[in-house]
């Protein structure tokens, strides 16, 4: 399976509920990853973080892949996403952001966001 298509899985399974899952399977142990809001570096700060994040949605109503491409040279992937859903107490929000993935030995070893915050 192509990177592309690990990834596409990975969004797949957000979608239906199951971001942890996804996370444990894709991401390296060394996994560092960047969004505006910070970084973080290694599985274990990266899996709490995504845990608060779980923790803190109420409902997920939709995932869309907007665009996804694959530099095979490099090993990234690129994948833009909008995600709608409702945080704990009620603010239903849409969520839109660009993720860069890049991938070694077919694990996530850097993951960067890019979003408005």
């Amino acid at each position: 399976m192509s990177n592309l298509d690990k990834t596409k899985h990975i969004y797949a399974q957000v979608g239906q509920g199951k971001l942890l899952e996804a996370f444990e399977a894709n991401y390296a142990e060394n996994i560092v990853m960047e969004e505006p809001s910070g970084r973080r570096e290694g599985k274990e700060a990266c899996r709490k973080y995504e845990e608060q994040f779980i923790n803190n949605v109420e409902a997920f109503h939709s995932l869309e892949i907007k665009a996804i491409s694959e530099d095979l040279d490099k090993e990234k992937v690129f994948i833009e996403v909008a995600m709608d859903l409702t945080f704990k107490g009620g603010n239903r929000v849409t969520m839109e952001q660009v993720a860069v993935q890049q991938w070694e030995q077919g694990q996530i070893v850097h993951e960067r966001f890019y979003y408005n915050a």
